[in-house]
């Protein structure tokens, strides 16, 4: 586990499209019939990363709070499960069903999609208007696993929360940080 940064890009770019599975459903996915109308999370994430698991309960939930103010989540699964088969489709699917997912989890076997996102860690947030522009590329909190500080959410809680009352966002963005991508060996 390498300790791992979003790369800071500029924000107000374009969701880039994709067509994924859903490791639940088994069925095709695109970007398009998954956006919010107001707003849409895209986090790369994976089912062994103890960053991941450390904000999952608290990240279920917001989706869950927002999701009928027409905020959307999205989960995407970019990792060599080759060498990481803890992250394989059968396994997201597991995890998804017994943490009863509020969202679609993907899986991006090719991992053109987290390319296409500049994904670089596990969490890596991406918070889209309902132009599909990028508006946040951060953390979801302060905490940390094996922190004092407890996983609540507040950064993209507020995040979303501006978003809806069109309020402009902060242009400074605390990268989120995580376990690095695990890139297949070319």
């Amino acid at each position: 586990m390498a300790k791992t940064e979003t790369l800071s890009i500029p924000l107000g770019f374009e969701a880039p499209h994709f067509v994924l599975p859903d490791a639940v459903s088994g069925q095709n996915k695109s970007l398009s019939e998954l956006m919010g109308s107001k707003a849409t999370v895209v986090v790369f994430m994976c089912n062994h990363c103890p960053y991941v698991t450390h904000i999952i309960a608290p990240m279920l939930q917001i989706a869950r709070d927002f999701a009928s103010l027409g905020v959307k989540f999205i989960a995407i699964n970019s990792n060599d499960v080759v060498n990481y088969p803890q992250d394989s489709p059968e396994n997201m699917k597991k995890w998804a069903e017994e943490l009863n997912f509020p969202f679609p989890f993907l899986y991006d076997e090719t991992q053109d999609v987290a390319r296409l996102y500049q994904a670089a860690c596990t969490p890596d947030f991406s918070v889209f208007d309902a132009q599909k522009k990028c508006v946040y590329r951060g953390q979801f909190d302060d905490s940390r696993p094996k922190g004092t500080i407890p996983a609540t959410g507040k950064d993209l809680r507020y995040v979303l929360e501006n978003i809806l009352i069109e309020r402009e966002l902060p242009s400074y963005q605390i990268p989120s940080m995580g376990c690095n991508i695990k890139w297949k060996k070319a």
